[in-house]
């Protein structure tokens, strides 16, 4: 199992994203915008194994934080999520360093799946 860093401002999203991966035997890191995420990121000298992020966040969205986690953590696995498509198509700049976008709403069975198949990438 992973360790993720799970960066989403919806509590209810990322509560519920948190459960649902937390029954799969990861262990969750939470942070509810990108300015913490990326000194989360930053400062666990373990690293995470997984940086699962919502693309748009207050103070820091997640394609900003997940530039600047790249820049210090090149080979660092990103999956982000978004409910605007239109912010989907921003992420594609970043295809070197975020391996899939997950469109909101989502099930559970649909974001275990997805943060399974980027932890095997």
């Amino acid at each position: 199992m992973g360790r993720i860093l799970l960066v989403e401002d919806d509590d209810s999203v990322r509560s519920f994203v948190a459960r649902a991966l937390s029954l799969d035997g990861h262990e969750i890191v939470e942070a509810e915008n990108g300015g913490i995420g990326l000194e989360a990121a930053l400062a666990d000298e373990e690293g995470f194994d997984l940086v699962l992020t919502d693309i748009m966040m207050p103070e820091m969205d997640g394609i900003e934080m997940s530039r600047s986690i790249a820049r210090a953590r090149p080979s660092q696995k990103i999956l982000m999520m978004t409910g605007y498509a239109n912010q989907r198509e921003r992420a594609e700049e970043l295809s070197a360093i975020v391996i899939d976008v997950v469109q909101k709403p989502f099930t559970l069975p649909v974001i275990r799946k997805h943060v399974a198949q980027a932890l095997l990438a």
